[in-house]
């Protein structure tokens, strides 16, 4: 109740701020383009609801990797089963972790065998330009699997010359548990990051190492990252973009899937990712590019970790991706069209061989009427070689109401097809596919109001989700396996509500908060009241999120707080503190998160640790005079 009664403080003590001092700094998100596969939309004049974290607003967080920034995104659901994000599950607006799309720079993460994987993703923070949020159905901007939303990752295009080191590591100050060796468990890592601008091409790489002995039994983790970038505008009209990226996450995986029959679990995952794209602009009305990428991944699961002749899994999946998006300007208003192919496979000790095909077709149209009412239609249509032909529309309208409010109403269908353990999974006494399963189809509709004055943002919304053929995994009782079922219909209500401002009190002093608050009310209909469900427990009730970041000359506090209540689970809270005093060339740190020593799991059977501190060194060197960021 102490941790409570502190969340509500600091919310009482931000509004109190916004009272006594005021500023005109101009909000950053209002220069800002949303550079969607097709269309280019200014931020203020999008339709839909897309909340957008800058590489500014990360630096205010007080956090490590991209899943705790995203623990700190309303609405936005991380699961993680340990510290350093060695396995995370990401959900939006109670959706499952399946009905979710990540994306990097518009590239499809999403994993074959299952979206356990989707967020091995090998990106430093010290790399990204910016995190945007489409929360609702995005099939006719994503295609399928992006039911509930997407995230797309944005990483940096131009840059000056610079390397920058990141050193950090942290402790619960505990003892390890018996068994386990010896000494306290800790952790920590290493990440590089540089920037090369040739003038004709700019380059961006990075490397990390993470390593920690685990918070418990069996839950150590061993991580390795590495990304490049390369962006090659040949002139106004025509660039070239690639990227590519690997991830070796090797980790202890006591209760990840099967407890409490799992204890001694350990799995091993690599991911390779490659991505060839440019853009041409043919005429002045007419742009058209084209994207060619795969991923490619590896997770060998041993369910006895020191025994690999019984009970090992080996999954080798493979998704090849070509991508082909156009927009041509009229006068009437802006078309979009396009065309992707994602071609998927899978050899799998306990799934088989199996592979299938997706077309999709794209179409959409843009345009703002009476200098006031902004509309966005459009459609996607979609071909799957287990599946058949499904199309799935849909249509985003605002209107300005004065330059600072925006009212909008968007509606929109979208698409979730089962992932190769869903329907193939053969991994007994604990999980078992069906071949049976349909995909899940929703329909969702969304209103909302949106006011945008220089550093003050406030954001309203309610909509109302209905996933028919919705996909959990059940069991009847405990001495059977989990096995995905269609159970019907399942209807999702909820209400979102955030405000953040950026003060500047005086030369030498910034002052910034925001606080938002979900609730989500879910309701299925047509299934059986007497299974027990895999992931219901787990979904989201409640979620209140309350931060306060302030700056005098080089020294800087970074407060954040979340509420968190669960569908059938206790609530609990967890804050995050981070000191920091920036030197001309580089950051010194101290953060400790949980704070105040919650006890609390976000998924499956996996307590998260206690209070972690943390100490941190990041040093930054440019190489030339500085010119753009």
């Amino acid at each position: 109740m102490k941790n409570k009664y502190l969340l509500l403080a600091l919310c009482s003590f931000s509004f109190i701020g916004k009272a006594q001092v005021a500023n005109d700094t101009i909000d950053e998100l209002q220069e800002l383009v949303i550079y969607e596969n097709r269309m280019q939309i200014p931020f203020q004049q999008s339709t839909r609801n897309i909340q957008v974290i800058t590489k500014e607003d990360i630096k205010k967080l007080p956090v490590s990797s991209i899943n705790e920034v995203l623990a700190y995104v309303s609405g936005v659901d991380i699961r993680q089963r340990g510290p350093f994000g060695s396995q995370a599950d990401i959900s939006i607006d109670g959706g499952s972790f399946e009905q979710t799309m990540v994306l990097w720079n518009g590239v499809k993460m999403g994993d074959a065998q299952t979206a356990h994987h989707s967020m091995n993703l090998p990106i430093p923070l010290d790399a990204i330009e910016r995190i945007e949020v489409l929360k609702g159905p995005a099939a006719r901007i994503y295609g399928i699997n992006a039911l509930t939303g997407a995230v797309n990752i944005v990483t940096k295009t131009q840059t000056n010359d610079f390397v920058q080191l990141h050193a950090y590591g942290g402790s619960s100050f505990k003892s390890k548990e018996e068994g386990d060796g010896n000494g306290i468990y800790a952790g920590g890592g290493l990440q590089a990051t540089a920037g090369i601008n040739t003038g004709k091409v700019h380059h961006l790489l990075s490397i990390a190492k993470e390593e920690t002995n685990g918070q418990r039994y069996n839950t150590a983790a061993k991580n390795l990252k590495t990304m490049y970038q390369g962006n090659a505008p040949l002139n106004e009209n025509h660039g070239f973009n690639w990227m590519g990226g690997y991830i070796d996450n090797e980790f202890g995986a006591n209760g990840y899937y099967a407890a409490p029959f799992d204890k001694e679990s350990y799995e091993v995952v690599q991911t390779l990712l490659l991505s060839v794209g440019s853009n041409h602009r043919i005429t002045d009305d007419l742009t058209i590019k084209p994207r060619i990428s795969n991923r490619y991944n590896e997770d060998d699961y041993r369910f006895y970790r020191n025994d690999l002749s019984r009970a090992r899994s080996l999954h080798y999946s493979n998704a090849f991706m070509f991508e082909l998006n156009g927009v041509y300007t009229t006068n009437i208003g802006d078309f979009g069209a396009g065309y992707e192919l994602r071609l998927e496979d899978i050899n799998s000790s306990n799934i088989g061989e199996h592979d299938r095909k997706n077309h999709g077709w794209f179409a959409e149209y843009k345009n703002t009427f009476f200098d006031k009412l902004l509309v966005n239609v459009g459609a996607y249509w979609n071909y799957n070689t287990d599946y058949g032909f499904q199309w799935y529309p849909g249509a985003d309208v605002a209107y300005l109401l004065t330059n600072d409010w925006k009212v909008q109403a968007s509606v929109g269908s979208s698409q979730r097809i089962p992932s190769f353990t869903d329907l193939y999974l053969n991994q007994r006494p604990g999980n078992i596919g069906n071949p049976d399963l349909k995909p899940e189809a929703a329909w969702q509709y969304e209103v909302g109001v949106n006011y945008t004055k220089a550093n003050r943002r406030f954001v309203a919304s309610v909509f109302e989700r209905n996933i028919s053929d919705f996909i959990d995994w059940t069991r009847i009782s405990t001495d059977v396996p989990y096995q995905p079922q269609n159970l019907g219909n399942q209807i999702m209500r909820g209400l979102n509500v955030r405000y953040n401002q950026d003060i500047q009190i005086a030369t030498n002093q910034k002052l910034g908060y925001s606080v938002s608050y979900q609730y989500l009310s879910p309701k299925k209909e047509d299934s059986a009241s007497e299974v027990l469900s895999k992931y219901t427990i787990e979904s989201l009730k409640h979620q209140a999120i309350a931060g306060i970041n302030y700056t005098i000359d080089e020294v800087s506090i970074q407060f954040q707080n979340r509420y968190i209540k669960r569908e059938l689970n206790e609530g609990y809270v967890v804050s995050d503190l981070r000191l920091m005093y920036e030197f001309p060339w580089f950051q010194v740190y101290t953060q400790a998160t949980n704070l105040f020593n919650s006890s609390y799991k976000e998924v499956a059977a996996v307590p998260m640790p206690s209070r972690w501190i943390q100490l941190g060194v990041n040093y930054r060197f440019n190489l030339k005079k500085k010119t753009s960021e």
